[in-house]
């Protein structure tokens, strides 16, 4: 009897010691999961992307450009897996099929046509990722984890823009150099008429 008393207890001990942590990893909805999923594969694509662009692209603001979301996102990318971490969630560390394919084929192109893909691409991407934090934003039922979707909106609305002015600027190309005008013909004028000659107005005309 008295043995099973202190089973009991014991038991009663652990659900005690467990139950907190296990009530905090159930009370992440699936939505949650879900955002944080996504959150963190676009993330990663971002810096591999960012990384390629700064080393193959040809104009000095998308290289800026990749520098930037390398730096950004890196750091978005820390503070998410450390707060995912504290709720139980484990934060994916690879690429998705279409991520992965996508970096391959950039990595296959470089100078303008990397330029126009990686920009393109940059558009479309945080055009879909800020859909994705205001839906998350507004939606979450985990504070932590909506406080930090409306704390990065702000960056990723800035990053939309970014890349908006420098695709437009891939798109347009360089403004093209004025074309050279001819260079004028030099007509002497000697003894109060045009000679067409060669020369200065006055070396070439004929000595009287």
């Amino acid at each position: 009897m008295k043995a099973l008393t202190i089973i009991s207890i014991v038991a009663a001990a652990l659900v005690a010691l467990t139950g907190p942590a296990a009530a905090q990893v159930q009370l992440v909805s699936d939505q949650d999961r879900e955002f944080v999923n996504k959150a963190a594969t676009g993330g990663l694509a971002e810096v591999e992307l960012g990384r390629i662009a700064a080393q193959r692209a040809a104009r000095p603001s998308v290289r800026s450009f990749g520098e930037r979301m390398v730096t950004d996102h890196g750091r978005g990318n820390a503070e998410l897996a450390t707060l995912a971490r504290s709720k139980g969630i484990e934060v994916p560390t690879a690429l998705e099929p279409s991520q992965q394919a996508m970096r391959d084929r950039l990595s296959g192109l470089s100078g303008n046509d990397f330029d126009r893909d990686y920009m393109s691409e940059m558009v479309r991407d945080h055009t879909e990722d800020i859909a994705l934090f205001e839906r998350a934003a507004e939606t979450s039922t985990d504070p932590d984890l909506k406080a930090w979707a409306t704390r990065s909106l702000p960056m990723l609305r800035e990053h939309l823009a970014l890349a908006r002015q420098v695709n437009s600027e891939v798109v347009l190309g360089p403004v093209p150099a004025p074309a050279a005008l001819p260079a004028a013909a030099i007509i002497p004028w000697c003894q109060g008429a045009y000679a067409p000659a060669a020369g200065t107005n006055f070396g070439s005309c004929a000595a009287r």
